[in-house]
């Protein structure tokens, strides 16, 4: 018994050299992740049947408690039997494939012993199979957690497995005689190094799967941090500037031999070996890259012919093209280049589909922002050009009444209103100008006002030092200066003041518009800022036009803030201290 037990200690260590061989090749890596799948479970039964049979070949021959080594012309008689580790290629089968796998390697495994015997002990295929079945039952729960047994359930199950093999043997023996011999021999080195054997065997594929996970989490963090980074330049849209920041954050993330981004047209970037003849600006030269941007799909290259480059010492000799998508339509490639086509595994095929669809979703984003950027300048150019149209008709009356008794006024007048329209020329096409043009722009205002009205209103500024630059809307001022002018003071002619103050305040500077008017009609101050509110002066669009600029510039806590009493009005609003950078 103990050369038994020395004897099939050799079969299960090959066995498990096998096993550990396995686990490391790529190609059994992505059937164990895909093992729900139909085809990976016939890949399954293919590796194990193939294991099984190499176990029966490999069997020690019991011949009158003789033991003898088999190989692969052994033919065995009725007297004779084999010791293998049949049994536990056939339950780790089932437990990793589940009943469909289990079952598929016990026929194959079970006819194949039966062939070995010359046609007799048939009950080797009924054993074989009820083995397979009993492991893949369990072993079902396992796949659908993902998961593998502890060691100690693997040992349990491998115990099960044998002891169903003895049980068959005893009584489907010849003799319940001979068979009681037979398991009294076999059964206790059987027994426990099929049962270590599959407790190893488990533990090896548990073991990869758990360094999988673990790479697989890392890398997932890695992505997240890539996307974060990449995340500012995709918004940019596909620019040689913009590429070429972000291959070089791939590469150091990735740690491949080269990226390399284009077009539709031509490379953008490439950062890494070959960057002496991949060189940005050249039309698109790899036929792989044509392809993917003809197809759309992600494609691998494992030969430097595949590649296509057509330098002869290019150094690239594997690559994953991801194409790069916006709306549907392709945008361009991103592509992960190998000195050594060992490095491209499935892990780097994995991140590769990962980072197609992040970086797809960022070209998209900055393509949304652009398109939203746009409609919002737009629609608030659309709101600066109707700032009070109707001004226009008043100034020119009062400058027709002027031109009789007074032409040098006429004369100024006229060149403040041509300041005030230059300034409407310029709000309209630009969304912020200077705190030192908005004040011209008042002032331009004041002066064909007070025209109209000699010395009814006094207008001051209380402005702090170093604001001149400030960016500002065009027309925040004027609007409520001009507001408070119509509807502060009703027909009262003397004492009307306004004063306009600004300060800074850490980041942000406070606005402030305020009068000694008569306050506002409850009525309508809720109204105020937020939809039209028509009176005998105008529509009573200007404010509800402001507080939309306002908040589409900078957000809603710019909006206006409006305190009244019997006494006057104040608005105030808050804008971030930045100096306006925008050109005529």
């Amino acid at each position: 018994m103990f050369t038994l037990f020395i004897m099939m200690m050799e079969r299960v260590g090959l066995i498990i050299l096998l096993a550990f061989l396995l686990v490391n090749v790529s190609f059994f890596k992505k059937i164990l992740l895909n093992r729900q799948l139909l085809s990976a479970k016939i890949k399954l039964i293919a590796i194990f049947a193939t294991f099984a049979i190499i176990s029966n070949f490999t069997g020690i021959v019991i011949t009158d408690n003789q033991l003898l080594p088999g190989d692969f012309s052994t033919v065995l008689n009725a007297d004779t039997s084999i010791a293998n580790t049949r049994t536990l290629a056939i339950g780790v089968a089932g437990i990793i494939g589940g009943p469909f796998v289990g079952v598929g390697v016990g026929i194959i495994a079970g006819i194949h012993r039966v062939m070995q015997a010359g046609g007799t002990s048939l009950f080797y295929i009924v054993s074989s199979i009820l083995v397979g079945c009993l492991a893949g039952y369990i072993g079902r729960n396992y796949i659908r957690l993902n998961k593998m047994p502890s060691t100690k359930k693997a040992f349990l199950l491998g115990t099960l497995m044998e002891s169903i093999q003895m049980v068959f043997i005893l009584f489907f023996s010849p003799t319940l005689e001979q068979g009681w011999l037979l398991v009294r021999f076999i059964a206790v080195p059987m027994i426990l190094l099929n049962a270590i054997g599959t407790l190893i065997f488990i533990t090896i594929i548990s073991s990869t799967q758990k360094q999988e996970e673990q790479l697989r989490a890392v890398q997932t963090h890695d992505v997240l941090d890539l996307a974060a980074k990449t995340l500012p330049y995709f918004r940019e849209g596909l620019t040689q500037e913009s590429c070429g920041a972000v291959a070089k954050i791939i590469q150091k993330y990735t740690k491949v031999a080269a990226i390399s981004m284009t077009d539709n047209h031509q490379i953008l970037a490439h950062v890494g070996v070959g960057s002496d003849h991949h060189i940005p600006e050249l039309d698109v030269m790899t036929s792989l890259s044509l392809d993917v941007l003809q197809t759309g799909h992600l494609t691998i290259a494992r030969s430097k012919s595949a590649i296509g480059c057509s330098n002869p010492n290019c150094r690239l000799h594997a690559a994953i093209v991801i194409p790069l998508k916006s709306n549907d339509q392709i945008a361009g490639t991103l592509k992960m280049y190998f000195t050594d086509v060992n490095d491209l595994t499935h892990v780097e095929e994995n991140m590769a589909e990962g980072l197609a669809t992040i970086f797809s979703s960022q070209l998209e984003l900055g393509e949304i922002e652009a398109q939203s950027k746009l409609l919002k300048d737009a629609e608030i150019k659309s709101l600066q050009a109707q700032v009070n149209p109707h001004f226009f008709f008043n100034a020119m009356n009062t400058i027709a009444a002027l031109m009789r008794r007074d032409v040098t006024q006429s004369r100024q007048l006229l060149l403040q209103l041509s300041q005030y329209f230059r300034s409407n020329l310029q709000g309209a096409r630009q969304t912020t100008i200077t705190l030192e043009q908005e004040l011209a722009h008042i002032n331009a205002y004041l002066a064909l006002e007070q025209a109209r009205f000699p010395d009814r209103y006094t207008v001051s500024y209380d402005i702090e030092e170093g604001l001149e630059s400030l960016a500002v809307p065009p027309f925040c001022l004027q609007v409520l200066v001009e507001n408070a002018i119509r509807h502060a003071f009703h027909s009262r002619k003397t004492d009307n003041l306004i004063r306009v103050t600004m300060t800074r305040q850490g980041q942000t500077v406070r606005l402030c518009v305020r009068d000694n008017g008569f306050g506002i009609n409850p009525e309508k101050y809720a109204l105020l800022g937020h939809e039209p509110v028509p009176s005998v002066e105008g529509t009573g669009t200007a404010l509800e036009n402001l507080n939309k600029r306002l908040a589409g510039l900078f957000g809603p806590d710019s909006t206006l803030h409006f305190t009244t009493t019997a006494e006057g009005t104040r608005v105030t609003f808050k804008l971030p201290f930045e100096r306006n950078s925008d050109t005529l």
